[in-house]
């Protein structure tokens, strides 16, 4: 059965509004896009929506209590719960450098979670305004 599903393309600043006519995961026809970017966004968000992560994980004993991450690579749709819930369980300890692996295959995906700053040491200065 035919459907029509309206979607904004996210590939260019147009931002173009997109009328998708699927049968299941099949793309049929696609109107609105104002460049080839728009049919691909489509059919990708049709057959295998992906997204980017970008998250926290703890630190110990660093400058700051967490260090920022992101997916490498957008991480199939489904998947991002399960992700972040893998995220909670790391704890990583100071100093970790920028573009450390936090994740290694995350869930079988073949993508990598990394750190996107470096973390140095807490310093025994700080260790004092902190009691």
């Amino acid at each position: 059965m035919e459907e029509l599903k309206k979607l904004i393309c996210i590939s260019c600043p147009q931002g173009c509004t997109l009328e998708v006519t699927v049968e299941g995961k099949t793309v049929l026809k696609v109107d609105g896009e104002s460049c080839k970017q728009g049919i691909e966004y489509a059919e990708q968000e049709i057959t295998d929506p992906r997204r980017m992560i970008a998250s926290t994980v703890q630190v110990k004993n660093g400058y700051h209590p967490l260090v920022p991450v992101y997916t490498k690579m957008p991480i199939p749709k489904n998947t991002i719960k399960n992700v972040l819930k893998e995220l909670r369980k790391v704890e990583l300890t100071a100093p970790v450098a920028l573009g450390t692996v936090v994740i290694k295959n995350v869930l079988g995906t073949g993508i990598d979670v990394i750190t996107s700053r470096d973390m140095p040491t807490r310093t025994a200065e700080q260790d004092h305004f902190l009691k």
